[in-house]
């Protein structure tokens, strides 16, 4: 029995010999232990792509953004065509206006004759229904967003300014000339519309240099007068179509009598007549595009701070 014992104890003693020697030196490695797979995927079977899909997640959102920049590059391009058509008829409006007054009408002068009411019509369309279109929709062009918006605000004052003052010397073209023949002033209703939007005219420029140019002015006075000054500058715009467009049919029914004045009667549609009513047709299509453009709320300058959030003095201000 002694002997049996013995031999075993020799023989564990030997084993654990051999255990030693096949151990690293360092001592005995630590188990070792894989990740958690809930560190990465936290469950597993119901969000993959939070951990390990990062570029189909951004794909997803690429493709959910794409509709939106095709939407908006879609509609920056649709304006772009109605301003370069709204280019071409302003420039067709004054063209025909100086055309039918140069070659029809004798031409221009400033001597209280015929010839210096010639300027009325040229001057009223170029100022009050062109220039003043284009002055309108100077802040719908995109290329004018995310820009300061300081040097379009003086832009879009000096070319209200430009109206403005063609408008006025327009006016006193014609008020010269019906003094010089003692013929009567503002008897018609061509006349008092054109006295109507001249007038709210200048009191829309006055007002909105006052309220939006000057740095004195308060930030309640500019959120009270904005919309306001946005209305108006529609319905300035309507009246001044519907005065050019009641001036040239009053011209034409003046100098186109017939016999009584050496000319075909207008009810016959000489070249003459047919000059004016094409005139009043791009001036009505001229102010359909501007309203068009105006009334379109994507079109609209993206103000990245709002004026109604703060203040800026106007030599400071950007991007309001």
């Amino acid at each position: 029995m002694r002997r049996i014992g013995y031999s075993v104890m020799s023989k564990g003693v030997s084993v654990l010999e051999v255990a030693k020697q096949q151990m690293p030196r360092g001592g005995p490695s630590p188990p070792s232990r894989r990740p958690p797979t809930s560190d990465c995927f936290p469950l597993s079977h119901l969000n993959i792509a939070e951990c390990g899909s990062e570029t189909s997640a951004g794909a997803a959102e690429a493709e959910k953004h794409e509709p939106t920049n095709l939407s908006r590059m879609r509609s920056i391009v649709i304006f772009y065509i109605c301003y370069l058509l709204c280019l071409c008829l302003g420039l067709a409006c004054v063209v025909c206006v100086c055309l039918w007054n140069s070659q029809w009408r004798g031409g221009f002068a400033w001597d209280r004759s015929d010839l210096q009411f010639n300027w009325h019509p040229v001057l009223m369309v170029t100022g009050l229904v062109v220039v003043y279109g284009a002055g309108a929709v100077l802040y719908r062009i995109p290329l004018t967003w995310g820009q300061n918006k300081l040097p379009w605000k003086l832009l879009h004052a000096a070319l209200m300014l430009i109206a403005l003052v063609l408008s006025i010397v327009g006016l006193c073209a014609v008020f010269d000339n019906h003094n010089a023949k003692n013929i009567p002033n503002l008897y018609s209703l061509h006349s008092w519309i054109g006295i109507a939007a001249t007038a709210l005219f200048a009191i829309q420029w006055v007002v909105g240099v006052a309220g939006f140019l000057l740095p004195c002015s308060p930030i309640s006075l500019r959120k009270l007068l904005k919309p306001v000054h946005v209305w108006m500058g529609g319905i300035i715009l309507v009246f001044s179509i519907a005065a050019s467009i009641s001036g040239i049919n009053e011209k034409l029914f003046f100098v186109l009598k017939g016999a009584a004045s050496g000319t075909q009667p207008y009810a016959n549609l000489p070249p003459e007549a047919l000059l004016g009513n094409s005139l009043g047709v791009l001036i009505v299509a001229f102010g359909l595009v501007v309203l068009k453009i105006l009334s379109n709320h994507e079109w609209q300058r993206p103000d990245s701070r709002p004026e109604d959030m703060a203040y800026t003095p106007l030599l400071q201000e950007e991007n309001e």
